[in-house]
């Protein structure tokens, strides 16, 4: 079966000053199924988001290639990098990135309307939604009136609300207390299952990682088991 998310080979390298710089990335690769549930785990500064952030296209590699749904995306620009990431691909943050002053409803309608929709319909769906995850008496709040868990939940259905076929999730439980991680967790399970979503989730948290089908390990900008890059390294 043709890998749904497949990177190449690719680096990454951040300019902190003229003579200062980090290598976020040294030659890693990563392949994902259809309908996997895959989390990457590391220790901070291992590379694991910078590779999700490439992998999602919110970031461009130095070298190497990114290749989703059997499409090579990693030299897409301008209005076909925008509709990949409307339409295609779903993003979850620790931090939910919520617009506060928009209520739950249109916080997830407003991704809608960003990929094309009109505003009913795009209501219409976010409805839907809010109520699947468990916020249909709570859709008219303000993110400021919701719980941690709550606002999360909207973020979730703000990333389901294009149908896309990848979701990835950078530290999604990282703000969240135990049983509240666990709830999101199980949800992103059931969307997993029900659905045949694939997700991609950036986590510290071994629980986080052990529901899913398989754990990445990150280390020093690879994947762990891969030879770094040659020529990666600064002189």
């Amino acid at each position: 079966m043709e890998p749904i998310v497949r990177v190449d080979e690719v680096t990454k390298r951040y300019r902190l000053g003229k003579q200062n710089y980090v290598d976020a990335l040294r030659g890693a690769s990563l392949e994902v199924a259809p309908g996997e549930m895959v989390a990457i785990m590391g220790p901070s500064g291992s590379g694991k988001s910078t590779l999700m952030h490439i992998a999602g296209c919110l970031d461009a590699p130095d070298t190497g290639e990114v290749w989703l749904s059997g499409r090579r995306v990693d030299g897409l620009r301008g209005r076909d990098l925008a509709r990949l990431r409307g339409r295609e691909v779903g993003f979850i943050f620790q931090g939910f990135n919520l617009v506060p002053t928009m209520s739950a409803l249109e916080n997830v309608a407003l991704a809608a309307e960003y990929a094309g929709a009109s505003r009913r319909s795009a209501s219409i769906v976010a409805h839907t939604l809010l109520e699947s995850v468990g916020l249909g008496d709570r859709m008219r709040h303000l993110p400021s009136e919701l719980s941690g868990g709550q606002q999360q939940r909207v973020a979730i259905a703000r990333a389901l609300v294009n149908d896309p076929s990848i979701v990835m999730g950078d530290e999604p439980t990282g703000d969240l207390d135990t049983a509240t991680s666990d709830e999101i967790v199980t949800l992103l399970r059931r969307v997993n299952r029900e659905k045949g979503t694939t997700f991609i989730i950036v986590t510290h948290n071994p629980e986080v990682a052990a529901a899913c089908d398989r754990t990445v390990h990150m280390r020093d900008g690879v994947v762990d088991g891969q030879v770094l890059a040659v020529g990666v390294y600064p002189a």
